[in-house]
């Protein structure tokens, strides 16, 4: 398969905008197949912002990739799950992990 690297269409390029992030596949690899609250969410992923998690949450929902459900209690309770979509970035994460295990990175 043949790219055009430099056209703003390019799958490779589409595709690291939304997964290409600091926290991003650090996120979806612990929402993975389960839900999970906010918190855990949080608690999960050491020297993330709240700032910049609930941006990337944001960012990632509109994608598409993670479902936000949202219960009206009080407290309020708010619930995160992968959707298909995201569900599909689940072993291209494992073979990054497996790719830093066998070089020891």
């Amino acid at each position: 398969m043949k790219l055009n690297i430099s056209d703003e269409n390019c799958p490779l390029r589409k595709t690291l905008e939304i997964i290409g992030g600091k926290w991003t596949m650090l996120i979806i690899f612990q929402i993975n197949k389960r839900t999970i609250r906010y918190g855990e969410l949080k608690r999960c992923i050491v020297g993330i912002s709240e700032k910049m998690l609930i941006s990337q949450l944001k960012f990632l929902c509109e994608k598409g990739i993670v479902h936000k459900k949202s219960f009206p209690e009080i407290p309020p309770r708010v619930e995160y799950t992968l959707t298909d979509k995201g569900k599909e970035l689940l072993p291209v994460i494992n073979k990054i992990i497996q790719f830093g295990i066998n070089h020891n990175l």
